[in-house]
């Protein structure tokens, strides 16, 4: 008469195999072991475990650390503020990164038209009530999720860095109400590194004149 005894399940760098002991329950010859494989999944291919939040929040950490070690924030160009030559925001580089009103409007990859503060009123309002109101917007609306940071302010310049919420990728958007224009605002929104920006610029500045139109601002030209 035969026992069959099991034993504890042998971990192996292959899955876990089960084994068992066969032996007679008076017999003096060696133990018998005999090991079971189990049974292979379809075509021996393992699907791999969904990723879970937790994972998502953790690469994202990891993504936010390289960005802080190659320092993809960048550098602030020497070149931002009113140009003292010909007063006007600086042009946009040849790279397909940033939007200006500064440019020709035959240049459809840069151009972007300028604001008008009282366009859409009909009791105008003063310079010092448009630059509150562009300032509320810059600080409630965060296109793209990019973190603004209005580093500049005078009375007719506006200096801001949004900052992209994983890498910490910069860009600098400037905004300026030229004294000889009436309630015209010009802006410049650009990113420090790279060629290409999948349109985050424009769709930024899209973004702000939309809601800058709720309280009676209007687009010279739509884009």
């Amino acid at each position: 008469m035969e026992q069959v005894l099991r034993m504890a399940s042998m971990t192996t760098p292959s899955p876990t195999i089960s084994c068992y002991i066969k032996a007679k329950k008076v017999s003096k010859l060696p133990l018998i072991v005999k090991c079971q494989q189990p049974l292979e999944e379809p075509n021996n291919v393992k699907l791999p475990d969904p990723i879970t939040r937790r994972e998502i929040i953790l690469r994202s950490s990891e993504f936010a650390m390289v960005g802080a070690i190659f320092n993809f924030s960048g550098k602030k160009p020497d070149y931002l503020g009113v140009q003292k030559n010909q007063p006007a925001l600086a042009l946009c580089p040849a790279t397909k990164n940033c939007v200006s009103t500064s440019e020709s409007v035959a240049d459809l990859t840069h151009y972007a038209p300028p604001w008008n503060y009282n366009g859409g009123r009909k009791m105008p309002v003063s310079r010092d009530v448009a630059m509150k109101e562009l300032l509320e917007v810059i600080n409630s609306t965060k296109p793209d999720k990019f973190t603004p940071m209005v580093l500049e302010k005078k009375d007719d310049y506006v200096r801001v860095e949004y900052q992209s919420p994983i890498l910490g990728f910069v860009d600098d958007v400037e905004f300026w109400f030229p004294p000889v224009k009436d309630s015209i605002v010009e802006y410049r929104s650009a990113s420090r590194i790279g060629s290409f920006d999948f349109d985050y610029n424009r769709k930024r500045i899209k973004a702000l004149r939309q809601e800058l139109e709720k309280k009676g601002w209007t687009s010279q030209d739509s884009f």
